[in-house]
């Protein structure tokens, strides 16, 4: 086989990156806009010595679980690359990857995860679910702005009329700041050259307080006119605070660290079960509220504090998970390197009169063996980002040895890899459950519990 040959191609499963998976003559290809159940014809793009890829030239029988993309410019936005499957499909394609991942990377035999798997937790309405984006900001090859996504593996921005996962009000933002661009000849940043203004536009909802945040990523200290824009934006309903951050970096890291607040309040407000978040500009806070009170509830669950446990929660950013764990643990850490999210943990803390925590600012392996900062834990409760756990903060884990320990994950590799560890360090694989936080991606969340059978 070589490039450019055509082949018929029976599509598998799915890869991380959403592209379709078939097997041909012992080798493995990996089709942009294939969908699981497809038969293709495929065309040889590139070949390596176990796989390759290929690329959609037709669809010979349509999987019985393709469907009509909800948004035309799926196909080219870097976002949604499962949206040509229906939902309940998507699931069950997300459900196998937590799957394999823990057999095949940790190691786990398939009975443990047999006894151990739940089902996948999806969404009552898959569309609508974003409280948070971020539109990169730029000029098309004539000039003019532009305000998308960035196209699959580029940083060619896609514009997108109605983006079906973000929320109602993005189109009319996204309208009003390119107005006031094109009337006040305020230029887009250009990463290449380094000369331009606006980078990012940020948005950020409250789901239940109604409140919109828009912040302006700006190369520039000082922009043109930003009274008309800051008029125009008053107009959007809930509008509550409105903010500028400043990045003069040379790289592609999106926010900077000073923002400044251009009218209204600094922050806005949300609720989750029950305990209300002042969120920023630069604040982590889960991007699918509705689908995060479930997981949050069954990380609470797992955790199974009945009033007389010491609970560390670490990376706990903003302090959301560290609140809930609050109303029915003795006492709960939560550790965090970033000293604004810290911060904002400690307000939050405060705002909801919550007394029985404590928010200690530092690397989790550093603050875990610190015996001086922090009480010994019953139970950890861990939210890494996706890189997972570094060895060093699992080799303190294990020290510190805690009757169970519950792992919030949004990479299956990683958490695989992290279990891997753990299980090897004494610890047993419980229970899981895998979430839909993401749809119409192959992003999966997980809440793992593990508990402790070696001394």
């Amino acid at each position: 086989m070589k490039k450019n040959d055509e082949f018929e191609l029976y599509i598998e499963d799915m890869s991380v990156d959403g592209a379709g998976i078939g097997h041909k003559d012992g080798m493995t290809f990996f089709v942009k806009d294939a969908v699981v159940g497809d038969t293709i014809t495929a065309g040889v793009t590139k070949l390596k010595k176990t796989y390759g890829y290929a690329r959609l030239i037709s669809v010979v029988r349509a999987s019985p679980d393709r469907v009509v993309p909800a948004c035309e410019a799926s196909k080219i936005c870097g976002g949604c690359t499962m949206m040509a499957l229906s939902y309940e499909k998507q699931l069950e394609v997300k459900e196998r990857q937590v799957r394999n991942a823990i057999q095949r990377i940790a190691g786990i035999h398939e009975q443990e995860i047999e006894r151990a798997k739940r089902p996948i937790v999806g969404m009552e309405d898959p569309f609508r679910f974003r409280n948070k984006a971020q539109y990169p900001v730029g000029e098309d090859a004539y000039g003019n702005i532009v305000i998308g996504y960035y196209a699959a593996h580029s940083h060619r921005i896609v514009e997108c009329s109605d983006c079906k996962i973000g929320q109602d009000g993005d189109a009319q933002i996204r309208k009003i700041l390119k107005k006031y661009m094109r009337e006040q000849n305020v230029r887009p940043y250009n990463e290449k050259t380094g000369t331009g203004s606006i980078r990012h536009l940020l948005i950020r909802y409250g789901l239940y307080s109604g409140q919109v945040m828009v912040c302006v990523v700006s190369a520039v200290r000082k922009l043109l006119g930003t009274e008309r824009l800051i008029a125009a934006l008053r107009n959007v309903p809930g509008m509550t605070s409105i903010v500028m951050n400043i990045n003069t970096r040379k790289d592609n890291v999106i926010l900077g660290d000073e923002t400044v607040t251009l009218w209204g309040e600094d922050r806005i407000r949300d609720t989750l079960n029950g305990v209300e978040f002042m969120i920023s500009a630069k604040s982590f806070y889960q991007v699918n509220p509705r689908q995060t009170e479930k997981l949050y509830a069954k990380a609470v669950e797992y955790a199974a504090p009945g009033g007389h446990e010491n609970v560390w929660d670490l990376y706990c950013g903003i302090g959301t998970m560290t609140l809930l764990l609050a109303k029915c643990a003795k006492h709960v850490y939560g550790v965090e390197a970033v000293p604004e999210a810290i911060a904002d943990a400690k307000e939050n803390a405060r705002h909801n009169g919550i007394e029985n925590v404590t928010f200690v600012e530092g690397k989790a392996e550093e603050v875990l063996k610190d015996a001086k900062l922090i009480t010994r834990p019953d139970v950890i409760v861990i939210d890494p980002p996706r890189k997972g756990c570094d060895e060093a903060c699992l080799s303190a884990m294990l020290s510190a040895a805690p009757g169970r320990i519950v792992y919030i994950s949004c990479n299956p590799s990683t958490l695989a890899r992290d279990l891997k560890m753990l299980t090897e360090g004494g610890y047993r694989l419980e229970e899981y459950t895998p979430f839909d936080q993401f749809g119409h991606s192959m992003h999966v969340e997980c809440v793992v519990l593990m508990s402790r059978v070696k001394a």
